[in-house]
Parts: C-alpha cells; structure tokens; sequence
C-alpha cells in the first residue's frame, strides 16, 4: 500500500484509501453490487468511495475488508486508520468562515502535491502573492469587505504558501501572461513590492517562471487560467483544477489531461525560456519606478 505523505489532507487520503479498496475488490472478484449489499448501500456509493469522492465510515471500510478476505491485522488496522484520518477536516478547517465549499479540495490536494504546473492570465499565481496584493485581490469586486474577513483571508494564503518552504517543499512551475505584471493590483507601491518578491522567488530552486510576453502573438491557452498536480503517491492520478467565479473544476479523465498538459507545453515553448525571466520581470519593475 502506498503511504500517504505527513502533510496529506482528507481529500488526498480518500483518494489513496478509496483505490486501494477498487484493488482489493477487483482481486477478490467481487463485484460493486455486492460490495454495496455488503455494507447496507448501494453500487454507486462503492463506486464513489473508490473514486474518494465521499467519506468513509470505519464500520463500512471494516465490512469490506472481511468482505475481501483482508486477514492481516496489521494492515487492517492501517487501513482502519487511514479512514479515520481521510475523515479529520484539514488544517485549513479553521478558515471555514472566508473560504468557499468548493475550494477546500484544492487545498488538500496543494498540500500534498509533488509539482504544481499553472497558468495565470490575470493574477500572480496564489503561492507568490505578497501580503499587500492578497488583500488587494480579495477586495475586487466585493464592495466593502470588514478588515477582520481580508485579515484572515490573508493568513489563509500566507498558511498555504509555507508548501514552497517546509523541508520537502512543493515544485512550482509557473507561466503568466506579461498582463499580470503591467496590471497594478494594489496601486504602484504594491505591484513594486510584488515584482521584487517574484524576483526573489525566481531564486528559488523549486520554482520556475515563465512569462508569455505580447510580442509572442497567439497561444493555444484561449480558455485562461488552469493549474495541473502531480502527486508522489501513486494512487493519485494528475489532477487538472480550473477556477471559476463561484465554483471549480476538477479534471482526471487520461483525454483531459493530455490536452491540457499539452497546452502547457506549448505555453512553455512559446513563452521565454526561465533564464530570461528575471530580465523580463527587472524591466517591468523599472517601469514602475518611472
């Protein structure tokens, strides 16, 4: 059984814990009917558990390990306790108040992920925010917002951000559009301070930067902003994760996943390799000290 990592959340464990059940089962020959007869339910719930898509209770995971023939005490009590843990809020639980239903997945699966790939047309990418263009993000379009709310949404991008620093950080690899770093979120002092930092993260040996500049014409990317997850655990397929207004998109399917990591690709190739970045964002940065 593939371990789940230290900072894995309930989404990721799921996932780990629901694909090691679609295993045993199928080793057992048993079908999902009966598996769901097995525990008082239906097919499509098996099939939800397997896909980790719902939460586990540890008498259902327990009837379907006796099911499977599962006689190792040791690894039932693992798996037991994998689905305790695939059941306990993740760390981000204590920010429930400011963050939408369906973001809390994406947190999850941020924490645990080995590279995260994105594409940002409007914004800089969430993890190489600074504070001050945080707050600034958070406000648009929302009216007036009490300090304490824009306060907490910060730490809450500020927690999220420590994937890029812990002891065995996250790989960011990530492509904006040259509108991100001539739109000046914040005013002109904020966007200084924003261009600085994405400097000092282009030091950064986990993160990479490209900038799709205007004079590169076209590019494949017409549907915007996506981002794309690896995990080091190999129960979790690469997962495609596209935000929109009030809800998200989460992409597994193989077809889905060639097509926008192909788009990547050639978002990659048409953008500046990563060594001229610092030029790039140098220049912009000169612009507003004008």
């Amino acid at each position: 059984m593939t371990k789940s990592g230290a900072h894995s959340g309930p989404t990721a464990l799921r996932i780990i814990l629901g694909a090691h059940l679609r295993r045993m089962r199928d080793a057992a020959g048993i079908s999902r009917s009966d598996a769901g007869w097995e525990i008082r339910s239906s097919e499509s719930k098996v099939s939800r558990m397997e896909l980790g898509r719902v939460g586990f209770k540890e008498r259902d995971v327990s009837d379907l390990l006796s099911l499977y023939g599962l006689d190792d005490a040791e690894e039932r009590e693992r798996l037991l306790a994998l689905a305790r843990d695939a059941n306990n809020p993740g760390w981000w639980h204590r920010f429930g108040d400011v963050l939408p239903s369906w973001f809390h997945s994406y947190l999850d699966l941020e924490a645990v992920a080995q590279l995260i790939r994105s594409y940002e047309l409007q914004f800089v990418p969430g993890l190489l925010q600074t504070p001050e263009y945080v707050r600034a993000v958070v406000q648009l379009g929302r009216g007036l917002i009490p300090a304490e709310e824009i306060d907490r949404r910060v730490s809450l991008r500020v927690n999220r951000q420590q994937v890029l620093t812990r002891p065995d950080p996250v790989r960011l690899w990530a492509v904006i559009d040259e509108s991100v770093l001539r739109r000046p979120i914040g005013g002109k002092k904020a966007m200084q301070a924003q261009l600085e930092f994405l400097l000092e993260a282009s030091h950064m040996p986990n993160v990479t930067l490209q900038v799709v500049e205007f004079g590169s014409g076209g590019h494949p990317a017409t549907g915007g902003a996506y981002s794309i997850l690896r995990f080091p655990e190999q129960d979790l397929p690469d997962i495609v994760y596209i935000e929109h207004l009030t809800s998200a998109l989460y992409l597994d399917k193989p077809e889905d996943l060639d097509t926008y990591t192909g788009t990547m690709e050639a978002l990659c190739v048409a953008a500046p390799p990563p060594n001229q970045t610092r030029d790039i964002l140098a220049k912009a940065l000169k612009e507003y000290d004008a």
